[in-house]
């Protein structure tokens, strides 16, 4: 037989190879087949989502001081939304340069990218690199629920490729870029490019220069930790990497990069970008009050406000110093701001480290500020409290505290329009507390409204005496003489909408208002018994398409005449040079200037006010404690809040020009006698004294008033000399209409019978010796040291004097006999003897 031996196949043809190729080609029409599946599957769920949402950002609502100047922002992310047009040529190319240069040539993924971080990740041993494209990158950003960045699995990156594949076939890529520098975080809580550039650079991303491009570029990769704010050095490292990039890349030229890297990078301060004050908070509840809260937070309106930012500065600086200063005092009892302050960082420290825990309230020492345009009622400045942080509660417009004797100058404005002038008569003497009820309810009235230690009972003053010198027993008595009525009236109508109580004590102050409430009221005097209807700190509001969406408008009601307000004006502008606030142009080196103003002082010292004005605005201070207690014994007004009232008003002069406050018409002047407050005669003259044995001389005791033709007084000085004082009235006729009678004899002031001892002789039931033990006390401290305090016994005379201390009280029924008690209404008599006839 032959022998055959058959060729040896070559291996393509061999079974074991035809096997595996079967198997294999199988497998990979399997696996193509399971991949176009999958790729049909994550495009289906890429297209699902909803790609408005990538420019559907949120936008910051910037609101703007009087002056354009940003004061704060409200958002969620801090963002100004701007075209690509607004956004510097060279800022594009440093963000290209440092995250994705081969932007233009990828179509949403860059696979040589992704190729070679793994090469370089892998040489490392670490992850050194990502691959992730800038159009990844916004994806990641704009779909954070279904792109959560903390979720490192595969299906979440693939999701991500597929995103940022369909992301490139709907939009092109300048809108990419402008979509991605709108949207990616800066750190510092920025968010695009508009935002950073203004808080970095203090100018509009598209202003930048190429050191500042390049630094906002390296923020990139780690946008918190690469802070200039935080590290500076890091920060210019990573931007002179940029600049490197931007070199090899073409984008710029090496002598471009050297220059650019000789130049020192200007970096502003860190300021506050969100409502972290009493008036930006304000202003953002005002807002979400009217646009509602998801709209006021993402739609990016302009809001500008009345606030003056410089003026707010200064006002919040000289209400921070004079509160330490008073903390410093000798003798201060209470809780610091210090000492509060280290509480609540310690506390803050507690929450970072194991949640929450109930922090502690601040109990140091609070104050506020409000200054309102007299024309408008634009609030140019308010500050609620000494630091927003420690407490959100804003005292300026919620918090209702007793305004003290800063009250009175409503309670004369009342006397004048009822028809009573500056010149009228009140008494400045002793008072029964028991009409007043303020520090008790028995014994005298303590005069704390003085502010002073050694204030002296004078007896007759004028009206014009007891404002200026804030005589609490005159003005309850003048007070009593308007009548209640009538100043509570005039109060709701100057703007104070909290309830007055119906007591006398109103006349001092002792009702609740508000510090807005308050500095409103007192516009009425500048600006001759006008008020503006409202206060307002919200001017105009606009979209982001520049339409104004809201306008604020004003108005003015009449509360006063024009010669009442003028009147009281003319009081208090007296208080500033003479009278309680007489510091103003001296000690605190106030320009004496058309101003005018009133110290307040709460009973037991627990709160003080400063309410004051020029032509222009008006200021209002208070300072006291959340929960009322004295701030130190002998805590005036003139020491604790004027010196801030003075330095707040210096600042506002060169804006807000003091002019003069003239002169209504209408008024007239007349020479008014102290001792009567009618019109002056000749004989109005009072003997001096005479010292080291001279001969006696006499004092003229007139001086020259304002009032109108209705409150000027007709009758001449009944108390000096032998004028007459008409007791027959006009019936109003007219004058000469009909005869008037002369009087046959001169009526001449009557004193009254003073009681000089007691007037029961043996038991008195009803203690009526006490009532006139009372009488002859306080009568004794006319012309004496009033007490500061309200108290049941008249302060001890003099050393020396010889006079008794002697007790105030009320008078009580003495109960003339025991009354025996009853247990049983039955009365058992004893039978009567027998009756014999």
């Amino acid at each position: 037989m032959w022998d055959y031996t058959p060729p040896r196949l070559p291996f393509y043809r061999r079974a074991w190879f035809l096997a595996s190729a079967s198997f294999l080609l199988i497998a990979g029409i399997a696996i193509t087949i399971w991949l176009m599946i999958e790729k049909r599957e994550w495009e289906r769920r890429a297209a699902l989502l909803d790609y408005e949402q990538l420019q559907e950002m949120e936008s910051a609502s910037v609101i703007y001081d009087r002056r354009n100047q940003v004061l704060g922002r409200i958002f969620i992310q801090n963002r100004d939304k701007v075209s690509m047009d607004e956004i510097a040529r060279t800022l594009q190319q440093a963000v290209i340069a440092a995250e994705d240069n081969r932007f233009y040539q990828h179509e949403g993924v860059d696979y040589y990218g992704i190729l070679r971080a793994m090469v370089k990740n892998y040489q490392a041993g670490k992850t050194r690199q990502g691959a992730s494209t800038l159009t990844q990158q916004l994806a990641r950003n704009s779909f954070p629920d279904d792109l959560p960045s903390n979720d490192r699995t595969y299906s979440r990156k693939l999701l991500e490729m597929f995103v940022a594949k369909e992301i490139e076939k709907r939009f092109d890529k300048a809108r990419i870029l402008e979509l991605y520098l709108n949207r990616v975080y800066f750190g510092s809580g920025l968010y695009g490019a508009e935002a950073a550039a203004r808080a970095y650079f203090g100018k509009h991303a598209r202003d930048l220069d190429l050191s500042e491009a390049a630094t906002l570029a390296g923020l990139l990769k780690s946008p918190n930790n690469l802070s200039p704010w935080r590290n500076r050095q890091a920060c210019l490292d990573q931007r002179n990497f940029v600049l490197g990039r931007m070199v090899e890349l073409g984008q710029i030229t090496r002598d471009e990069c050297d220059a650019t890297l000789a130049k020192d990078l200007i970096v502003k301060n860190r300021a506050r970008v969100s409502q972290e004050s009493y008036a930006l908070d304000l202003v953002a509840q005002q807002v979400i009050a009217q646009f509602g809260r998801d709209s006021a937070i993402s739609d990016g309106y302009r809001i500008y406000t009345t606030i003056d930012g410089e003026l707010q500065k200064h006002a919040e600086k000289a209400m921070r110093d004079q509160l330490a200063a008073i903390e410093r005092r000798e003798g201060y009892e209470h809780q610091t701001f210090a000492q509060y302050d280290q509480l609540f960082k310690a506390s803050e420290r507690k929450q970072t480290n194991s949640g929450a825990e109930p922090r502690p309230m601040p109990d140091y020492l609070q104050g506020s500020v409000v200054v309102l345009d007299n024309s408008s009622g634009a609030i140019l400045t308010l500050i609620g409290g000494r630091e927003f942080k420690h407490s959100e509660y804003d005292r300026a417009v919620l918090a209702k505290r007793p305004a003290g004797t800063a009250f009175k100058p409503f309670v004369y404005a009342a006397a004048f329009e009822k028809g009573m002038f500056p010149g009228t008569v009140v008494q400045d003497t002793v008072i029964d507390n028991r009409q007043v009820m303020i520090g008790g309810t028995t014994g005298i009235l303590g005069e704390w409204g003085p502010e002073t230690v050694d204030n002296k009972y004078e007896g007759a003053i004028s009206a014009r005496a007891a404002l200026v010198k804030s005589k609490n027993a005159a003005t309850v008595r003048l007070g009593m003489s308007t009548g209640l009525d009538r100043v509570t009236a005039l109060v709701k109508k100057a703007g104070i909408e909290s309830p007055m109580r119906p007591f006398p004590a109103t006349f001092l102050g002792s009702s609740e208002v508000t510090l807005l409430e308050m500095t409103l009221a007192n516009t009425i005097f500048p600006n001759g018994g006008m008020r503006p209807d409202r206060t307002f700190i919200i001017n105009r509001i606009e979209a982001k398409d520049g339409k104004t969406v809201y306008q604020a408008k004003t108005s003015t009601t009449r509360v006063l005449k024009e010669t009442t307000a003028f009147e009281v004006h003319s009081c208090l502008a007296e208080v500033l040079d003479r009278g309680t606030a007489d510091r103003t142009f001296t000690d605190l080196a106030v320009k004496r200037l058309p101003l005018g103003g009133k110290t307040g002082t709460a009973y037991n010292f627990t709160d003080t006010w400063f309410v004051g004005y020029s032509r222009a605005v008006t200021c209002g201070v208070w300072t006291g404690f959340d929960k009322p207690k004295p701030i130190y014994r002998g805590a005036f007004s003139n020491q604790v809040v004027l010196p801030i009232w003075a330095n707040v008003m210096k600042a506002t002069f060169a804006d807000y020009k003091p002019a003069e406050i003239s002169q209504p018409r209408g008024m007239i002047k007349c020479e008014i006698c102290t001792a009567s407050g009618k019109l002056a005669t000749d004989k109005c003259f009072e003997p001096v004294e005479a010292r080291d044995g001279g001969e006696k001389s006499q004092r003229r005791t007139t001086y020259f008033e304002i009032a109108t033709e209705a409150q000027a007084p007709k009758d001449g000085c009944d108390v000096h000399g032998s004028s007459t004082r008409s007791l027959v009235q006009d019936p109003g006729t007219g004058a000469g209409q009909w005869p008037r009678a002369a009087l046959a004899v001169d009526v001449k002031a009557v004193e009254p019978v003073q009681i000089k001892g007691p007037t029961v002789i043996g038991d008195d039931p009803y203690n009526s010796i006490q009532a006139t033990n009372n009488v002859i006390a306080m009568k004794k401290l006319s012309g004496a040291t009033a007490p500061v305090d309200s108290s049941a016994n008249v302060p001890a005379p003099a050393p020396g004097s010889g006079e008794p201390a002697i007790e105030v009280r009320r008078a009580e029924p003495v109960r003339p006999m025991e009354q025996q008690t009853i247990v049983d209404s039955t009365i058992k008599l004893e039978p009567p003897p027998p009756v014999k006839f």
